[in-house]
């Protein structure tokens, strides 16, 4: 478990650092004469305390910290900024606490229906924990992505691709990119707990019908959307059918046994649902004709 280290300022044991270094020299230039002998003791000594005291020097930039260890074992974690200084005999290990961007490449992957999709994710991640960071997992960077893939893998076996393979899901990966994108955090923050990882956002980068199959589900979506349209252009020109026999009659116009009635439906239906250019055909006799 982390715990906060508070060491001391750094820049009073930076002036003890100078002063011991010019007192190194003095002694030591002074104790080549030989009535002042034992200078060169003195300087000795300067000069290994120098060495002890500029070792525990150590500079913590803003987000930032610094893992402490003494022997094996786990003293604390510096995360104060600035000239610190620790025992020289502790080592420490250097580690951020920025916020970083992990852009996952494309995973070609199954979705839920069994078609293969090609989806990539972006994610945002920060260290909440430099303990576990440190000493639960080697290398949490590369931690950091292999789990990531496994997740988004996970994620994309879990919901279909979209409506035409799966009419009654209430969730598919093309059209809830709230909710999916709320899934993929809480499934790689699961994750990424064990190694001290903070996830700050997870969203879906890139999503598409793998190539082998791409030019297929096209196809199939650009026949139901035409189906669509012709479903709704039948139902205007019902519609509007429908109100010009109503008018007809209402107005007395002309009165039409079934059998006009039939013909005037039909031709209605193919002028207002033909695709091509309609070209009409003048009656000059009766209508009965």
């Amino acid at each position: 478990m982390e715990k906060i280290n508070r060491p001391i300022s750094g820049f009073a044991i930076l002036l003890l650092c100078l002063a011991l270094l010019v007192m190194a020299a003095f002694f030591i230039i002074n104790g080549s004469r030989s009535d002042m002998a034992g200078y060169n003791i003195i300087g000795a000594i300067c000069i290994l305390a120098f060495v002890f005291f500029i070792k525990g020097l150590m500079i913590v930039n803003p987000n930032h910290a610094r893992v402490l260890t003494f022997f094996g074992k786990y003293v604390g974690t510096v995360k104060a900024n600035g000239l610190l200084w620790i025992n020289p005999f502790f080592n420490s290990y250097r580690i951020s606490l920025r916020s970083q961007n992990l852009e996952g490449s494309p995973l070609k992957v199954n979705d839920k229906m069994g078609n293969p999709i090609m989806i990539s994710v972006i994610l945002v991640w920060k260290v909440k924990d430099t303990f576990k960071a440190t000493f639960e997992v080697d290398k949490y960077e590369n931690f950091i992505e292999i789990q990531t893939d496994s997740a988004v893998r996970k994620l994309a076996a879990s919901y279909p691709y979209d409506h035409f393979e799966d009419e009654r899901a209430s969730i598919t990966l093309s059209t809830d990119f709230d909710e999916i994108n709320r899934s993929l955090e809480r499934e790689i923050a699961e994750r990424l707990v064990i190694a001290g990882i903070e996830v700050v956002e997870a969203r879906i980068s890139h999503l598409a019908y793998a190539p082998e199959i791409a030019h297929s589900m096209l196809k199939r979506q650009q026949a139901s959307a035409v189906v669509a349209a012709r479903n709704k252009i039948v139902e205007g020109a019902v519609g509007m059918v429908e109100s010009a026999l109503h008018l007809l009659s209402s107005k007395g116009i002309i009165d039409l046994d079934e059998d006009k009635k039939a013909a005037m439906v039909s031709n209605l239906m193919v002028v207002l649902c033909s695709e091509s250019e309609v070209h009409p055909v003048v009656n000059t006799g009766t209508l009965y004709a």
